[in-house]
């Protein structure tokens, strides 16, 4: 699958056609174990069965990539979380993202794998290079707000630096899947939530702030469940 990219640079921007191959989720990749033992904990609160050995990488079906405004969810239970995303390309040039690993809650109580192919993986249509940010990357801060009953609201902030960097983050995931990384997208797992329990929104808008180059990444979708059947 193809995707188009605008890769915006420090002083222009350029359009990229980029070939998605493969796609994975990573989850619990906090770079501080009490962090990722609090996320543990939400989920296990909720009735989640949550794994013995972090962090772990997902397969997730590769034509679910979507830079879409609107998509549509089966049921009422489902809810995005903030993540970078990671492109290597077919020369191992990386791209630096922000996106949403949206997740059917209901599902992921049996089955979290599953759970990852039935909704798509969200991303803003726009990029940096990561040569450009790796710099200070501890300094970036990534954010969502979701939008429920007119009323918007702080779903999740926190810096990259609470995260694997991208080089652990490729490193980990290559010990994890056959070949090269080459056209594999990476979501990175995400930070905890601000709110006490998941909020099955109306939408979810994310962003990734650089202030040192003054910058940011951005993107919103609408969550359409498909309510109309009869009965």
């Amino acid at each position: 699958m193809d995707i188009g990219l605008t890769v915006q640079k420090i002083d222009s921007s350029t359009t990229v056609s980029y070939t998605v191959d493969r796609m994975v989720n990573a989850g619990f990749t906090g770079r501080d174990q009490e962090e990722v033992r609090h996320h543990l904990e939400e989920l296990r609160s909720k009735g989640i069965d949550v794994p013995e050995k972090t962090p772990l990488v997902y397969p997730v079906i590769a034509n679910t990539l979507s830079c879409a405004a609107e998509i549509e969810v089966y049921g009422g239970e489902t809810s995005g979380e903030i993540e970078y995303v990671l492109l290597v390309d077919d020369t191992g040039r990386v791209y630096v993202g922000i996106g949403s690993d949206h997740t059917c809650r209901a599902l992921e109580q049996t089955d979290i794998p599953r759970a990852k192919q039935i909704c798509p993986n969200l991303m803003a249509p726009t990029v940096w290079d990561l040569a450009d940010v790796e710099d200070h990357w501890d300094d970036l801060v990534m954010e969502c707000t979701v939008t429920k009953d007119n009323r918007e609201i702080l779903y999740q902030k926190g810096g990259l630096g609470l995260l694997m960097s991208p080089r652990e983050l490729m490193d980990f995931v290559g010990s994890t899947v056959k070949g090269s990384l080459n056209n594999t997208v990476i979501f990175s797992g995400t930070v905890k939530m601000e709110t006490e329990a998941f909020i099955y929104a109306d939408r979810f808008s994310g962003r990734l702030t650089d202030t040192r180059l003054n910058r940011s990444l951005e993107f919103s979708y609408d969550i359409k469940p498909m309510d109309y059947m009869v009965g």
